[in-house]
């Protein structure tokens, strides 16, 4: 049976300066369009309404997604139906689009800067609670960039510094110049590399994981394997869902899902539960453009897992046995591992 979704959701502190958030957050990126078609701001609002009226009060967006910044122009709407001061929002800058499925990053100052007042109007809102680099720009010094959003901060237009996908020493530095709050990386059932460096880093430094796509890119919700991908879908592009990697990897779904019917549950809430249980520190933020999948989410909260429960669930998804690497090729370069900057 599913867990229900009239779990409580909890509030947790995200790192050590001071920002509260729900124990579980929202990734809206997806609600205008990337793995399926783009909502209609109507219905993108009525999803990000019913995930608070939920209890949900943690936002994720970017400049980046959706065709000329739909995406936070769309939060800004939702916004406007719900208590600003209850809502933690983040958003982040630095990937800029190019021609096709292309992309740069850029970290400069005047950029930073450009980046958080254009944000700012698009949301239509005073201050941007978690402010991210969406990826670091290898080109530039770290303090340089984080020497701009630390006046951000001091002129209240954001509260909390955040970083996406830095390297162990990018964090050190950056670090040194503004205390982070929290870093945002790819983590999952599928996707573990960050347990060796970033997780025992960030708890040495007070600083909180964001993880995204907790769900494997909606894999875990049966993406590509019970489902096939809709037309529009970025993630045909995606080395694990194409060719003979995806063909070993709905091997891995097929086991996973056996073992969340063994457990009474559905595979995207027991993929869930299981990030929840790696730490209170560590935030999941699944997205999904259906209230059902939302619900289902949700009720991951109210799965107990024990160590031996939680060592089977790693058994399942042998890391080795997954197909392919976990960034799109354009991407690739800005791995966290290679995110060293500069010497100042």
């Amino acid at each position: 049976m599913e867990k229900e979704s009239q779990v409580q959701i909890p509030r947790v502190k995200l790192g050590r300066q001071g920002l509260e958030v729900s124990r579980l957050g929202f990734g809206c990126g997806g609600l205008s369009g990337m793995y399926n078609a783009p909502l209609s701001h109507e219905e993108g609002c009525s999803v990000i309404k019913e995930a608070f009226s939920k209890g949900i009060t943690f936002f994720d967006t970017s400049d980046l997604y959706g065709d000329d910044y739909d995406n936070e122009i769309m939060v800004g709407k939702a916004l406007k139906q719900l208590p600003r001061d209850k809502v933690q929002l983040a958003t982040k800058f630095g990937i800029f689009r190019l021609e096709g499925f292309n992309f740069g990053v850029k970290g400069t100052p005047e950029y930073v800067r450009k980046c958080c007042e254009a944000s700012l109007k698009r949301l239509d809102v005073d201050y941007i609670d978690l402010y991210y680099q969406h990826r670091v720009d290898t080109s530039v010094p770290i303090e340089d960039t984080m020497g701009e959003l630390k006046k951000l901060v001091e002129e209240g237009k954001i509260k909390y510094i955040g970083l996406s996908e830095p390297s162990v020493d990018t964090i050190r530095r950056a670090h040194a110049v503004h205390p982070i709050t929290a870093l945002e990386m790819e983590y999952s059932l599928w996707t573990r590399e960050i347990e060796e460096d970033i997780i025992p880093l960030c708890r040495e430094l007070g600083i909180g994981i964001v993880a995204y796509s907790p769900l494997g890119r909606g894999f875990f919700g049966g993406k590509a394997t019970v489902e096939s991908l809709p037309t529009e879908s970025v993630l045909k592009l995606h080395p694990r869902f194409s060719g003979d990697n995806l063909e070993k990897n709905k091997n891995v779904y097929a086991r996973f899902k056996d073992l969340a019917e063994k457990r009474r549950c559905t595979p995207p809430q027991l993929a869930l539960a299981w990030v929840l249980h790696q730490g209170e520190d560590i935030i999941p933020i699944p997205g999904t453009t259906k209230i059902k999948n939302l619900e289902n989410n949700i009720g991951s909260l109210g799965l107990k897992l024990t160590q031996d429960d939680l060592k089977e669930i790693c058994d399942t998804v042998p890391i080795e046995e997954v197909g392919g690497e976990r960034e799109y090729d354009v991407f690739a370069a800005y791995r966290y591992k290679l995110a060293n900057t500069p010497k100042k």
